[in-house]
């Protein structure tokens, strides 16, 4: 049986929120770069231009790309065949503190919702964990600053819903949001499962490469259809009104009840960070 310490596990999740505060994937990058050579307005072209030089000073010189470092979010697969030596939650949680104490990132995160307090180092992380076969340990770091966080939404439609109302209700959301969330965003988009487990889906979507598609041709088009309209708004790059509001539209479905149709859209900026490693 395969071991991987705590001590592992917590300097894992160190590096991939340093990694994931500093250096925008790849794929958004291109997707930017991409972007500001289609972005007809002047003021969308020039916030485009202002993103590029932000992220590749930030990469070169090991810097916050966005100054709202944001909460920590976990994915955890873990392998059934793997055994971990020491507390996994604290090992997460260790990394986090180290990750942004070592970082100078700033730490947004209070001990209760309604009475504060700083807990100073950016922890609790919001873990979710699933069993997966193998032995391995999938870890995907999720920053998420709340000025995206704050403009999602959840509706818990009722099967005579059409495609046409949950693509209205997902460009509503955009609408609605206008400048706040730091256009030009990702939008994630769960449908199906309950009320706790759409919104995941949303969550997990962000985590998903903005250049692939869904696996399904059902929902592939769906996405297409949706970033369409919500690309027809206007609104633009932080809101100055232009052909990009949004980079893409990532949907993730699951089953669901036959007397529901849940539908959770999660809000992520043009940073929408995440970094992952296999131990």
């Amino acid at each position: 049986m395969k071991t991987i310490t705590a001590g592992e596990i917590t300097q894992t999740v160190k590096r991939l929120f340093l990694q994931a505060n500093t250096q925008l994937p790849a794929d958004l990058r291109e997707r930017i770069e991409a972007c500001t050579a289609c972005e007809r307005s002047a003021a969308g072209k020039s916030c485009f231009e202002d993103m590029k030089e932000n992220f590749t000073i930030a990469a070169a010189e090991d810097l916050p790309i966005c100054q709202d470092t944001g909460m920590a979010v976990v994915f955890a697969e873990v392998g059934q065949a793997l055994c971990i030596e020491g507390n996994f939650e604290d090992a997460v949680n260790e990394g986090v503190r180290q990750a942004y104490q070592e970082g100078a990132f700033r730490c947004s995160v209070v001990a209760d919702p309604i009475l504060r307090g700083n807990t100073n180092d950016n922890t609790p992380a919001i873990l979710h964990t699933r069993l997966v076969p193998g032995d391995a340990l999938r870890l995907t770091a999720a920053p998420k600053g709340f000025g995206s966080e704050n403009m999602s939404r959840i509706r818990m439609f009722t099967p005579a819903a059409s495609e046409e109302d949950i693509v209205e209700f997902v460009a509503q959301c955009v609408r609605e949001a206008g400048s706040n969330p730091c256009p030009p965003v990702v939008v994630g988009v769960g449908i199906g499962g309950d009320f706790e487990y759409c919104a995941l889906l949303a969550k997990k979507a962000l985590c998903r490469p903005v250049d692939v598609r869904n696996g399904a041709a059902y929902y592939a088009a769906l996405e297409k259809k949706m970033l369409r309209r919500i690309n027809a708004l206007g609104v633009g790059p932080q809101g100055f009104g232009g052909d990009v509001t949004a980079l893409a539209v990532n949907i993730e479905q699951f089953a669901t009840h036959i007397a529901g149709l849940p539908v959770a859209v999660n809000m992520g900026c043009h940073v929408t960070r995440h970094a992952s490693a296999v131990l």
